[in-house]
């Protein structure tokens, strides 16, 4: 897909990662509907897009929310016109084990809330954007691209049993659209990151971070470029689809 004013909407694109796709989609052309849910971080990422010649508007969105993503879907359609692209980027995590205990008592468990919120969020986030994207796509006429950003965690991973089933749901309805698109000329992909560095990285103690870059064969985090160039690649080449790209500096060998 050539991206020139091709309209690209990211969720979760005001910041992290997000941003990152923003900045290298809209060097190549993209103008872009930043969708997130924090009106102030919009206005921020807008102001700082802009400063780079790039085209983007924002959209205060809650993607777990139907008719908050139905609504956005359309604001961005007539401001900006049909999509041609949509990242579903949003995400979040609330970590636990799914049960802890002490000589033979239970005594905590991850919460149904904890677990649904972020099923809501992860999961069908990701399948509310995808299906408005691609109703625009297909009644404008167009092809399309749809991304959906997953994570290495998706094969599993301990005290993220809500995080890890969502992701490995978002490649799951990466694969089912790839099939039941394609004859419209709408094409899917996947990205897994693994460790980034990231706001939330940033956070961590220095010999937790120490100890995360050591696991990794190539010896440090990705960057959050590192991401959004993988994104770019699956716009850019017309014969993938349906499949997905592990970014995780070989961890998951």
């Amino acid at each position: 897909m050539n991206l020139t004013n091709k309209v690209i909407a990211i969720t979760g694109g005001a910041r992290g990662l997000g941003f990152a796709m923003a900045e290298r989609l809209g060097k190549q052309g993209a103008r872009l509907a930043l969708l997130d849910m924090s009106a102030a971080a919009l206005d921020e990422a807008v102001s700082a897009l802009a400063s780079q010649d790039i085209q983007a508007h924002a959209f205060v969105t809650n993607v777990a929310d139907e008719q908050s993503v139905q609504q956005a879907f359309a604001d961005i359609a007539a401001r900006m016109g049909p999509v041609g692209g949509c990242i579903n980027n949003a995400g979040i995590t609330d970590d636990g084990l799914l049960i802890k205990a002490k000589e033979g008592v239970v005594e905590k468990r991850m919460s149904l809330s904890a677990w649904q919120k972020v099923l809501d969020v992860n999961l069908t986030g990701v399948f509310l954007c995808g299906r408005e994207a691609a109703t625009q796509m297909v009644e404008a006429g167009h092809q399309g691209v749809i991304v959906n950003i997953s994570s290495i965690s998706r094969a599993g991973n301990m005290g993220q049993s809500n995080y890890a089933a969502a992701k490995a749901g978002v490649h799951a309805l990466t694969v089912t659209w790839g099939k039941e698109l394609a004859r419209y000329g709408i094409r899917t992909g996947t990205v897994a990151p693994g460790f980034v560095e990231t706001d939330m990285t940033a956070s961590m103690r220095p010999d937790m971070l120490e100890r995360i870059s050591s696991s990794v064969p190539l010896k440090r985090l990705g960057n959050p470029d590192d991401i959004a160039k993988s994104v770019a690649f699956i716009f850019e080449n017309d014969y993938f689809t349906a499949r997905i790209i592990e970014c995780d500096g070989g961890l998951r060998l």
